[in-house]
């Protein structure tokens, strides 16, 4: 249990600088003197490095001890917080994030097999839950904590507590975190000819697809909160806290219907994301309706994640370390393109509003992806995750 712990601490504290940046964007534009997108390509630069640095550095690691290995990716992390907490201009803030972003989905990867490899092969799936927990925590109280800590002492503050944070999860995993057994570990080109199979690269698609409607909406929620919903900006901690216990609760659930019956839920469930972006376009000036849609958005961006997840596990299952790498991956080029799409749109003369539409577009589209493989015949199906 504290091995456990120990990881769940420094998966928050790693994640938390990824999520708190939708609440700070306003405070990071105006105090670089940029546009809120180009405070948007904060988001976007940090999912490419971690769509870059997770499935390269995972792989290139591979017969690295694994202890020695989360040491060396924490203390990145420390670095690379504690350069963007007093980063002078955009650029480096920018160049910071991008480092700091290179090493979050490697270390998320070599957790979730520490995790597993210490417990029965039975609670493998618990042991995966209750790690992706600390980033549900992440999102729940590290993000609104941090936009709330920006509030009072400025965005810099955000990052330097994040920096602290990281550091002490650092001084937990060399003090009190043994050395896992190590399993037989692959070579750097075995593990990435797995990134061939086209049935990876499917479950990749509907992955990266599927996100970025939700991602683009969470990237911008503060312009999207205040500018054009009417609330201020001292509510949006409350409101980041709404959002992360939608996703909790669309977390649990969405692992449990994606269970009973694939085919059924996951096209439903985002089909149902698609209709509630559609919806909150039409109330995207409400006060009242604005909060609702905020909970419904977070718990259905996150209820469609397990399934995508269980999809690129099953059909990598040669290499599970690199194939947690490249679901993150997927999530990170949704990321990317929502912080990219998104800040072009906030940034035009229609403002923020119209990303609830485009992300209900593309949230379609990932649906229609998703149809596409969930109906092939059983037979492919079977060839898909058995390769």
């Amino acid at each position: 249990m504290l091995r456990l712990a120990i990881l769940m601490f420094c998966v928050f504290s790693i994640t938390t600088g990824e999520f708190v940046v939708a609440g700070i964007l306003p405070e990071v534009a105006a105090d670089l003197h940029v546009t809120v997108g180009t405070a948007g390509l904060l988001v976007t630069a940090y999912a490419l490095g971690m769509i870059i640095g997770g499935p390269l550095l995972t792989a290139l690691t591979a017969g690295i001890d694994r202890k020695r290995l989360m040491l060396v990716l924490l203390a990145v992390a420390v670095v690379g917080n504690a350069v963007s907490a007093v980063a002078p201009d955009f650029s480096l803030l920018l160049a910071a994030r991008v480092v700091t972003a290179l090493v979050t989905s490697t270390f998320f990867a070599q957790a979730i097999v520490i995790a597993v490899t210490s417990a029965p092969p039975e609670r493998a799936g618990t042991m995966v839950a209750r790690l992706a927990f600390g980033m549900n925590v992440a999102m729940i109280l590290g993000a609104p904590i941090g936009t709330q800590i920006a509030s009072q002492w400025g965005w810099r503050a955000t990052f330097a507590v994040i920096a602290v944070a990281c550091l002490i999860g650092l001084g937990l995993v060399f003090w009190q975190l043994a050395s896992p057994r190590e399993e037989n570990r692959t070579s750097a080109l075995s593990e990435l000819r797995m990134l061939r199979r086209r049935p990876v690269l499917m479950a990749l698609a509907i992955t990266a697809i599927g996100n970025v409607g939700a991602l683009m909406v969470f990237s911008y929620l503060a312009p999207l909160l205040t500018d054009l919903g009417g609330h201020p900006a001292a509510r949006l901690p409350l409101l980041l806290l709404a959002y992360g216990i939608g996703a909790t609760i669309g977390n649990l659930v969405g692992g449990t219907l994606y269970d009973r019956n694939p085919r059924l839920f996951q096209p439903l469930l985002l089909g149902l994301l698609a209709a509630i972006l559609v919806g909150s376009w039409f109330v995207a000036t409400s006060e009242t309706f604005t909060v609702v849609a905020v909970v419904a958005i977070g718990l259905l961006g996150f209820a469609i994640i397990p399934g995508m997840q269980a999809r690129v596990m099953a059909t990598a299952a040669e290499a599970p370390t690199l194939a947690m790498a490249v679901n993150a991956s997927g999530y990170q080029v949704a990321a990317a393109c929502a912080g990219l799409f998104g800040g072009l749109i906030a940034d035009s003369a229609a403002g923020p509003k119209p990303i609830y539409l485009v992300a209900a577009g593309l949230t379609t589209c990932g649906l229609l992806l998703t149809v596409l493989v969930t109906r092939a015949p059983d037979h492919e199906n079977t060839v898909a995750i058995a390769e």
